[in-house]
């Protein structure tokens, strides 16, 4: 059986998308604010042009090979704010200006201003919405992905709570929904994104992990219940000096997060993770990036596929799946193709 593999979420949007992602602007400029941040939404006059681009870029996932593709979250401005829109207690109108991932970005945020609900009661979900039409482009179960918890609380602003672990709780709650919603419509790969994990495990092992958890409350075991975390995008392509999370709180993290998921998902690429970590995998799958989503550098199918084998060295091939190390927006279209060939190419001679 050759080795599995996935993407993690984004995929790169085609230049007839109407919205940038939010790596290729000014967060900090206003008129970005008023346009995108304030008022963006998969209005109808949009809807075939974000439909038509999620096809492709699950065509494209599937022709590299991939597994267990994603909907490349076409829809998505942002992948946290995107789903806070869906929430009640998020107030888009009136932002608030703040720093991000320890300065690394000024930017203007939606605010919390009241208890945060699921909107799914209300009306259809969203995401249901773009697993649909995802998985009608696929004869593979395509993965959705949500932000996590402490992942929304780092890209807000609380202006109600003044008390993240109650926050954390009413998110996990909305998220679940959600969740739910998903796995009644049929998806069998759900995701949970924690980048915040890595910046702050202390949070992560308090109560961010207990969150993570609840936001799969109910979900049966039809369904595989995914978490990530990376340890930080950059600012730009072929930036090696980014300050990154310390890659040594992963160990901590997968011995806490162990079996209370399905898998794991982990950098790897950027910087190899002693291979003693892979030790503490005991029950979960461990989802592992072999290719470096903030370099142009086009790794060889020698090179993933050496580091899938010392990898094998400590894990089985079924609790394995080989990646990206986080979203591929950075690379765009033709970059992560070739990336994405190239890793398919490895996993298969496994």
């Amino acid at each position: 059986m050759a080795l599995r593999t996935t993407c993690i979420g984004a995929f790169p949007k085609p230049d007839y998308v109407p919205v940038k992602d939010w790596f290729q602007v000014d967060l900090a400029d206003d008129s970005y604010a008023t346009e995108v941040v304030a008022n963006w939404s998969n209005s109808p006059e949009h809807d075939d042009l974000l439909e038509r681009a999620t096809v492709e870029v699950v065509a494209k996932q599937l022709d590299a090979g991939i597994v267990i593709p994603t909907d490349g979250e076409q829809r998505r401005e942002n992948y946290v704010h995107y789903q806070c829109r869906h929430f009640d207690g998020f107030d888009f109108a009136n932002l608030e200006r703040r720093e991000l991932r320890d300065g690394a970005y000024d930017c203007h945020l939606p605010a919390i201003r009241g208890d945060v609900r699921s909107g799914v009661g209300q009306g259809s979900s969203a995401l249901v919405r773009d697993y649909l039409q995802a998985q009608a482009a696929s004869d593979r179960p395509v993965k959705m992905t949500l932000p996590g918890p402490l992942t929304i609380i780092d890209s807000t602003a609380d202006c109600h709570y003044a008390d993240d672990e109650r926050l954390a709780v009413d998110l996990a709650e909305a998220l679940n929904s959600e969740v739910r919603a998903l796995a009644t419509a049929g998806c069998r790969h759900i995701q949970i994104d924690e980048p915040l994990f890595a910046r702050k495990p202390d949070e992560a092992l308090s109560f961010g992990i207990d969150a993570l958890e609840r936001c799969f409350h109910g979900v049966d075991s039809a369904v595989t219940r995914t978490m990530h975390m990376c340890c930080g995008y950059p600012d730009r392509l072929d930036n090696p000096e980014y300050p990154k999370a310390d890659a040594e709180v992963y160990r901590p993290l997968v011995e806490a997060l162990d079996g209370r998921v399905d898998a794991i998902s982990i950098e790897d690429a950027h910087r190899h993770n002693e291979l003693s970590l892979f030790e503490a995998f005991k029950t979960s799958t461990a989802i592992v990036g072999f290719v470096d989503v903030a370099s142009s550098r086009v790794e060889t199918v020698e090179e993933i596929g050496s580091r899938i084998e010392e990898v094998l060295s400590m894990l089985p091939q079924e609790r394995l799946i080989a990646a990206p190390d986080c979203g591929l927006g950075f690379l765009g279209t033709d970059l992560s193709l070739r990336k994405l060939d190239n890793l398919c190419e490895a996993a298969a001679q496994v």
